[in-house]
């Protein structure tokens, strides 16, 4: 048996490797000087006001009754009660704002990537995009003028419900879009393929597949809408006791509380500031690490 040799069968030699030259480890190793600088002037005034708050507030949050009383009968220059009445009307205010703003933010989503192809789908991305400009103020204004001076309807945490809606819409929008742009082209493919309609393509298996991202995305909306402050303030007037009916009369949230008490001149007043301000920020850290808990518990599950 004869072996055939052509010119193809010749080894090829790889190119010699070259040594990075000096000039370019110098430039490497500024660059990365430099990234870490910024990352520690960034991290600087943020450890900074976390410490504040926590020194300043702790003492707040631990006294007896912070959680689960009101100031209701509490004097100004007394520090007792607590914060259970604007814990209650934070939560229920940004709940009623996700369970408006979540489902019309997912569909309106899933239409953008799914089946916006014409003049609509420019002009629902154009509203979207202007609806994440627009400052919380104006939102509480626009609220304010038709829904209390317009249609006539008492201040109430629900108005406020409303503005919050304005301001998660587009955080919801646009962080549910990214993920199903993430979802492969090959697995809606492989489901047409299979004559499954595109409807039910992307009930079962495009959403499941993006819905990790679009969870996180969904409680960090909700997280960035609890501490608003100018729709309480315009929209709800404040109650130092716990008001259930979220439809009419004052409703205390964290927000309007220190607003008020910066108002009191009184050791007691600062107190309730820095521990509402603190506890704020653990009930927003609760969120953030519950979104993402659930999307790696998502992520392994699927």
């Amino acid at each position: 048996m004869t072996t055939v040799t052509t010119k193809f069968d010749k080894p090829i030699k790889a190119p010699a490797f070259r040594e990075v030259s000096l000039a370019r480890k110098v430039k490497n190793n500024i660059a990365t000087g430099l990234v870490w600088a910024c990352f520690a002037v960034a991290l600087i005034p943020l450890v900074w006001v976390l410490w504040v708050v926590v020194a300043r507030g702790f003492d707040a949050i631990i006294s007896s009754g912070w959680w689960g009383k009101s100031l209701k009968g509490v004097l100004p220059e007394d520090f007792a009660g607590g914060v259970y009445h604007a814990i209650y009307g934070t939560l229920v205010q940004a709940g009623v704002a996700g369970i408006i703003s979540v489902p019309l933010g997912v569909m309106a989503a899933i239409y953008l990537v799914e089946y916006g192809r014409g003049r609509l789908a420019k002009v629902t991305t154009f509203m979207v995009d202007i609806l994440a400009g627009v400052p919380s103020i104006v939102a509480a204004l626009f609220v304010f003028a038709l829904w209390i001076a317009t249609l006539g309807l008492p201040q109430s945490g629900f108005a406020v419900s409303l503005a919050l809606v304005l301001l998660m819409l587009p955080v919801v929008v646009r962080s549910s879009e990214e993920m199903l742009k993430l979802v492969p082209d090959e697995l809606r493919e492989a489901s047409y393929a299979l004559g499954i309609p595109k409807w039910k393509t992307i009930l079962r298996v495009v959403v499941p597949t993006a819905l990790p991202g679009m969870i996180s995305g969904i409680l960090l909306a909700v997280a960035r809408v609890m501490g608003e402050t100018a729709p309480v303030l315009v929209l709800v007037g404040y109650s130092r006791s716990i008001n259930y009916n979220l439809f009419d009369g004052n409703m205390a949230s964290l927000p309007l509380l220190m607003y008020q008490e910066l108002t009191n001149p009184e050791k007691a007043g600062e107190m309730r500031v820095w521990g509402a301000a603190l506890t704020l920020i653990l009930i927003i850290a609760l969120l953030y690490l519950a979104a993402a808990v659930l999307n790696r518990l998502l992520t392994r599950n699927r």
